[in-house]
């Protein structure tokens, strides 16, 4: 009987660390994405930059337009064109 109980305390052991380890482990996973994505934005907006350079043209280099060219990528950056001529 002791043994079944030891059995079934460590099932239920690890069944816990499980879940906590899925706790902490998909914040992680999405503040890595948005990492690597704002990484990839900020490269776009760098070519945006040395492209609009010849036309005489620039966007700002800042935490809010990396994160908007981060999350949506090359409509992102239109986006952000548009705005910027807009202005």
């Amino acid at each position: 009987m002791a043994t079944a109980n030891l059995v079934m305390a460590i099932l239920f052991l690890l069944v816990i660390i499980f879940i906590i380890a899925q706790l902490i482990m998909k914040p992680l996973k999405l503040v890595w994405k948005l990492v690597i994505n704002s990484i990839i934005g900020l490269v776009l907006l760098i070519f945006t930059n040395y492209i609009g350079a010849y036309f005489d043209f620039s966007l700002p280099l800042n935490i809010l337009t990396v994160l908007i060219a981060g999350f949506l990528g090359i409509p992102g950056i239109l986006l952000l064109i548009c705005f910027q001529l807009l202005l």
